[in-house]
């Protein structure tokens, strides 16, 4: 099947506008994608080429410096002087890749203390980066989370709700939005070989977290989606120009599995590979419960997205710490 993963121009929603005729019909076609595939890519998104390609410079270089400058931001299971146990570096020993989890960059060391939350965690970029490198990253944190906004309120509009009502899931300082660089190193062996196919692994079949997973994927791709209905599989074709767009389990419980999580994964590759994925995540204390899209009047019951977001993660294992 030609062209499974959607492409959408997003630029009529980026500016603002959900209420005339091109944006209805962008917001139908990120309906339809959503459904149908749960993968799509978006076009004029409103983040320069150059902007995306410095973040993935900045993970490169990181990545590829010495072991003593990346473990002094591991959390406390890899470094016994850090207090973080979520945020921060983890090393290849683990599922054959490496990775970098950074939180909202405007959390500072105090708030972490005030709030004392599990997710909420200050990381100390200083350690390992300059200035400039920390307001690059939190620039393109910046602009993630709006860009992911715009998206979410999208759903929004298609159960003709008040798009500001987005402002209660999504907090500033309180939400689990994470920015994470995945590297996977020349894997000698696979992690894990499929179960269904017999394909070499090098990042197990998963579904997402959160509501939307944004991501820039280069040229070296991997990344496979599956077809729910027939269970093949099709890659995610590169596009310089295009960001990744998939959909995640707070989505899927938000819509009453409208909008379901897709399997996903990422092809064992020899060569050196770099993905920057952007986790769009609720509010820590944002109240998971069906009538936030589907009902009039928001209640205020349901399982705090902390909660829901530590279940999920049980099965990853750089997340068992």
């Amino acid at each position: 099947m030609k062209n499974y993963i959607p492409t959408i121009d997003v630029s009529s929603i980026i500016k603002n506008n959900f209420d005339n005729a091109k944006s209805f019909k962008v917001i139908k076609e990120i309906e339809k994608a959503c459904i149908e595939v749960g993968f799509f890519q978006i076009t004029h998104h409103g983040i320069p080429l150059n902007v995306i390609k410095n973040v993935c410079a900045i993970g490169e270089k990181f990545f590829n410096s010495p072991k003593e400058n990346k473990i002094k931001l591991a959390p406390k299971k890899w470094n016994k002087k850090n207090k973080n146990v979520y945020r921060g570096y983890f090393p290849n020993d683990v599922n054959g890749k490496e990775g970098l989890d950074i939180g909202d960059l405007l959390i500072t060391k105090q708030y972490s203390n005030k709030v004392k939350k599990q997710y909420i965690e200050y990381l100390n970029l200083d350690k390992s980066f300059n200035k400039k490198t920390i307001n690059d990253l939190r620039d393109y944190f910046d602009r993630m989370f709006l860009l992911s906004e715009k998206l979410f309120q999208s759903i929004i509009k298609l159960y003709k709700k008040d798009i500001k009502i987005s402002k209660i899931a999504f907090e500033r300082l309180k939400t689990l939005s994470t920015l994470r660089y995945n590297y996977y190193p020349n894997q000698t062996k696979p992690v894990e070989i499929s179960k269904e196919d017999g394909v070499a692994l090098g990042c197990e079949t998963h579904v997402d977290s959160g509501i939307f997973t944004v991501l820039y994927q280069n040229k070296k791709g991997g990344l496979q989606v599956q077809n729910r209905n027939t269970k093949k599989w099709y890659d995610v074709p590169f596009n310089k120009k295009a960001l990744v767009v998939n959909t995640g389990r707070a989505l899927e419980f938000l819509s009453k599995g409208k909008f379901k999580a897709t399997n996903h994964r990422v092809l064992w590759n020899k060569s050196k590979r770099l993905s920057v994925p952007f986790f769009f995540e609720p509010s820590y204390n944002f109240k998971m419960n069906h009538a936030f899209l589907n009902k009039k009047k928001i209640e205020t019951t349901g399982v705090f997205y902390e909660n829901f977001l530590k279940h999920s993660l049980k099965k990853f294992i750089e997340y068992q710490r």
